[in-house]
Order: C-alpha cells, then sequence, then structure tokens
C-alpha cells in the first residue's frame, strides 16, 4: 500500500486517462459536426441527459456509501485486532512470574509475543494474495516454521500454535485454569477477526449492479455532448469532459473501496498497523524485562 497523506494527481488521472482522452474525442467530433457543418438537428433538449445524472447520481452515491461501508468494517476490524494484540501480550506478561533469568517462562513469554507479531504480518499478507510466510522467520522458530509450512491457511497455523502454548503453560502450572481461559477469549476473538477480514475479502461487489451502473453512465456521457453544444459551442469539449470526470472519478473511488485488501492507495493499511503493534508489543516486553529486579531469589514487579 502506498500510505501517503497526499495522493498524486497524476495517479488519480492516471486511472481514468483512456476514459478521458475518448470521450475528448467524441466531443471534439460532436463539436466539428455541429460548427462546420452545421447540423443543427443533432442537438436534443438538456433535460435528457439532466433526468439521467441525477438518477445516476443517486445510484453512484449508494455504491460509494456501501464501498466506503465495507472500507471502514475491515479498519474497525484491524482496529479490534491491535487491541486484542495488545491484551493478549499483557495477559502472557502479567499472568507469568518470571523466577531466575533466562527461564522457561522467559521463553514462555517472548514466544507467544513473537509469534502474536507474526500473525499480524501473515494475515495482512494473506488478505493481499501475498506469502504469508515472507519474514516471518524474524519472529518464529524453525520449528514453528516448519510447523506454519505445511498449512495453507498460516493466520490459523499460529492461532493453533498459541492455543497449544496455552495448553502448554497451564500443564506447567505457569498460567492457573481461569487465567487460560482469559487468554484463548482473547485468541477467540482474533479468530473472529480473522474470520471478518476474510468475509469482506471474498465477498465480490455484485457484478451486475456495477455493470449497470456504468453503461448507464456511458450512455449518459454520450448524450451530453447533444446537449449542451447549441449553449457552450466549442466550448462543450471541456464542459463535457469535466463532467464526464467527475462522475468517473467518482466510480473509480467506490471500486478502490469496495476492495479494502487489494494493496491500493485505499486500501486498509494493515502492514503499517502490524508494524505499529511490533512496535508496541516489542517495548512491552523490554520494559518488562526492565522493571522486574531481584530480590531475595524472586522477582517482583515494582
Amino acid at each position: 500500500m502506498l500510505l501517503k497523506k497526499n495522493i498524486p494527481f497524476s495517479y488519480i488521472m492516471g486511472k481514468i486517462r483512456t476514459e478521458l482522452i475518448l470521450i475528448t474525442l467524441y466531443s471534439v467530433i460532436i463539436t466539428i459536426i455541429y460548427e462546420n457543418f452545421h447540423v443543427t438537428r443533432i442537438s436534443i433538449p438538456i433535460a435528457i441527459p439532466t433526468i439521467m445524472g441525477t438518477v445516476i447520481s443517486l445510484l453512484l452515491g449508494f455504491r460509494s456509501n456501501q464501498a466506503y461501508d465495507r472500507w471502514w468494517e475491515a479498519r474497525h476490524i484491524w482496529g479490534g485486532i491491535v487491541n486484542d494484540s495488545r491484551t493478549l501480550s499483557r495477559q502472557v506478561l502479567c499472568f507469568t512470574e518470571v523466577v531466575f533469568e533466562g527461564d522457561e517462562v522467559q521463553q514462555y513469554r517472548e514466544r507467544m509475543i513473537r509469534r502474536q507479531i507474526a500473525w499480524n504480518y501473515s494475515l495482512g499478507q494473506m488478505l493481499r494474495g501475498q506469502n504469508a510466510t515472507r519474514g516471518l522467520d524474524k519472529y518464529l522458530t524453525r520449528q514453528e516454521m516448519d510447523f506454519i509450512r505445511h498449512y495453507d491457511h498460516v493466520p490459523g497455523a499460529l492461532l493453533e500454535l498459541h492455543a497449544r502454548d496455552l495448553r502448554v503453560g497451564l500443564e506447567q502450572g505457569w498460567i492457573n485454569r481461569f487465567q487460560q481461559v482469559e487468554m484463548d477469549r482473547t485468541l477467540t476473538r482474533l479468530c473472529d477477526a480473522m474470520g471478518k477480514c476474510e468475509r469482506i475479502k471474498n465477498t465480490v461487489f455484485p457484478v451486475t449492479y456495477s455493470m449497470y451502473i456504468h453503461f448507464s453512465m456511458l450512455l449518459f456521457i454520450a448524450f451530453l455532448p447533444f446537449a449542451v453544444i447549441q449553449y457552450f459551442g466549442i466550448f462543450e469539449v471541456p464542459v463535457v469532459v469535466a463532467i464526464a470526470t467527475s462522475f468517473l472519478l467518482i466510480e473509480k473511488m467506490a471500486i478502490h473501496l469496495q476492495d479494502p485488501f487489494e494493496n491500493k492507495p485505499t486500501d486498509t493499511p494493515v502492514t503499517t498497523i502490524a508494524r505499529n503493534i511490533e512496535k508496541n508489543l516489542t517495548q512491552m516486553l523490554r520494559d518488562q524485562e526492565i522493571l522486574e529486579v531481584k530480590e531475595n531469589n524472586k522477582f517482583y514487579v515494582l
């Protein structure tokens, strides 16, 4: 994703460059016929494209709202992933107690938190159709990497490793039964969020609805030069191009927003969110180690 506050103008216009060139040529041809050959009968009442434009505007507005709802739902889901990732890390750090430096509990903490960081990156890459295991070797052990390579659904495999570690923690006495239940609820929320993202990703916006709106808009643009030629003359070309640009950009905006996981400038910034989660979780782990001091062969949280 191109995470920029200001999207380049060239990128925006590049999406409709071909359509604008064709519309400009079409308008110029209409103007030449009207002005040079004096074929005045080609003009039509402006009320015709006005009515069509009004109807199409309503349809485009409805489609844009539906597309924005999909984008906002995706962003809302990833906001929940941020919260649950922090919650899981807090639970791992606060429910367990390190007895001495370098013991199994400390390794258990680091393994769980680093795996959660990997899960966020893996989920974002999977939703974008990329290799879900790319770059995860920085956070996972060799055994964990070998485990997830046997799975088509890598984020699901990582959650399974989380669940197995919860059972290990319970069996070893690092966490009690109530703590295990609470941490499992956090994993369930992460799994629910993953499923919601997949639902948005795999639910295709109705093709026929998009096609009908597009064809109606092209028909409106085709009628437009005949309606304004008698009012603007040769200047109908920039008028038609300007109006067509507005409708085309709104349509393109809706198309981009309806797919929030396609690695486009308008999609949900999953990589940036995952990077922020990594920063937060790493700091939590580091600060917890600093706060724990040794006194009488035990560690206490200051």
